[in-house]
Formats: C-alpha cells, sequence, structure tokens
C-alpha cells in the first residue's frame, strides 16, 4: 500500500488533528461539522494528505485552527486552550480520522461527504477502547455502503460536458467513461494514458478522477 506521506509523520499528524478538533469544539465552541468545513475549505486538509510537514508536523492543533479562522476570516483567535487535549471523544475523532485517511488513501473531502465528523466522535464509544483497525473496518464499512457518484462523473458535469461530448473530446470511448462512471470498472486501475486524456481533457489533475488516489489496489 502506498502512502501520501511517511509514517514517521503520522504520530504527529494524529496528534495534530486530535488537538484542533478538541480546541475548536470545547474552547472556541465551535459546531464540530463546521469546523471540519472549516479545514477543507481553507486548504489546509490537502496539506494534511500530502504530509506538508509544516502542517503536520510543525503546527500544533491550536496553531492549526488559529490559522485556519485566520486563513478564511482574517481574523485573529486569541481564545485559549484551557481543555485537556487527549481525553475528550472529539480529540479522540480528530486523532482516529487523520490516521484512518493516511490508512485508507481516500481524502478527507470523500470521508467527511460520506460520514460527518459528529458520527465520528459519537463512535467513541466503544471504538477508543479498541485497536485502530477495528475503526479502520467500521470506517471501510460506513464508506462502502454510502456510495456517491463517481469523481469522474462531478468533475465531468462540473466541466458541462456530456458523455458523449467527453468521449468525443479525450478520444476515450463513451462505453468506457459510461462503465467508469457506473462502477462496473474502476478507474483507479485505468491505464495512464486513458487518466491523461480524460484530465486533459477536463482540465484537471488524474488524482481528481481517482476514488483512492494514495492506495494501492
Amino acid at each position: 500500500m502506498t502512502h501520501a506521506y511517511s509514517e514517521l509523520y503520522l504520530s504527529d499528524a494524529k496528534k495534530s488533528l486530535g488537538t484542533m478538533v478538541d480546541y475548536a469544539v470545547h474552547d472556541c465552541e465551535y459546531d464540530v461539522d463546521w469546523m471540519i468545513e472549516l479545514f477543507m475549505k481553507s486548504g489546509y486538509a490537502k496539506q494534511f494528505e500530502k504530509g506538508n510537514p509544516t502542517v503536520v508536523g510543525g503546527m500544533s492543533g491550536v496553531e492549526l485552527t488559529r490559522s485556519i479562522i485566520d486563513k478564511i476570516y482574517k481574523k485573529d483567535l486569541e481564545i485559549e486552550a484551557a481543555q485537556p487535549m487527549d481525553k475528550t471523544s472529539e480529540y479522540w475523532a480528530g486523532w482516529a480520522i487523520a490516521d484512518y485517511q493516511w490508512y485508507s488513501g481516500y481524502r478527507f473531502e470523500d470521508i467527511f461527504e460520506k460520514v460527518k465528523m459528529s458520527e465520528i466522535v459519537a463512535m467513541y464509544h466503544p471504538f477508543h477502547e479498541m485497536s485502530i483497525e477495528h475503526f479502520y473496518e467500521a470506517m471501510d464499512r460506513k464508506m462502502e455502503s454510502r456510495v456517491s457518484e463517481t469523481k469522474l462523473k462531478k468533475v465531468r458535469e462540473a466541466a458541462g460536458l456530456s458523455q458523449s461530448e467527453l468521449a468525443k473530446k479525450s478520444g476515450v470511448s463513451l462505453r468506457s467513461i459510461q462503465m467508469y462512471e457506473q462502477r462496473q470498472n474502476n478507474i483507479d486501475k485505468a491505464q495512464g494514458h486513458t487518466l491523461y486524456k480524460l484530465s486533459v481533457a477536463l482540465g484537471c489533475d488524474i488524482e481528481d478522477l481517482l476514488e483512492r488516489p494514495n492506495k494501492d489496489l
């Protein structure tokens, strides 16, 4: 399995995200799902996914929260961190989801599209007493049971193209596009030149079309 960043950074990433969620909820009194929306909107989620050492290892969770608020709202967040940051269900949820994202290769946006952070917080009992592998399995079941539109379909529709138009523009057969969008064929296993032609036609990165860009399948 290929991970987006070294396991050496994983412990710091989990602590940072756990503290971010705990601080945002308990000290700043933010709604947990709203905070996660800001995390993704700010671009810091993508930096986490890539394992940017400045973000996953060079910032505490409190600093991360303040940076997110500053980036989106141009506002200094001066609330002090007063809560114990390793005892709450929110801390555990942030810690666990950082681990799951690294393990699974899913993007944060894909995870939270299907499973809200508040739902993950509610998994604290009984999963915080179990090995992380049990959490992986539970999350995999949730992700697989909540099938959404494929990335290819979303990007194609955002580009304003029909399947036929994309086929003509990319040179990829209409039938292939249909089978990828219907999940009859796994686009993550598509040949490189096919992915390249689709990405050029759609004006996106290849990873924008993959369902699990960081996982060997």
